[in-house]
């Protein structure tokens, strides 16, 4: 079992953008189908091994990427 932060979207488009800039720029994570865990819109999330939530959190604002959620859950 790991730990890992799951970055929920409300939007599938956001989720998909998530994917892309994270891509780009060799961020570590995936998209994956949201924990049971978590309540969130779109179905989709961003799981990383990064559980630190500030930088994360900077990232994404500099990317103009919406979160709807972020909580560390256990796989």
């Amino acid at each position: 079992m790991k730990d890992l932060l799951v970055i929920a979207f409300s939007e599938t488009t956001m989720a998909l953008y998530m994917e892309r800039c994270g891509s780009e720029e060799g961020k570590s994570g995936r998209i994956i189908p949201l924990p049971k865990q978590m309540a969130a819109g779109c179905g989709l999330a961003w799981a990383t091994p990064e559980r630190e939530r500030e930088p994360w959190e900077a990232w994404m604002k500099a990317h103009g990427i919406v979160w709807e959620t972020m909580a560390e859950v256990r796989f």
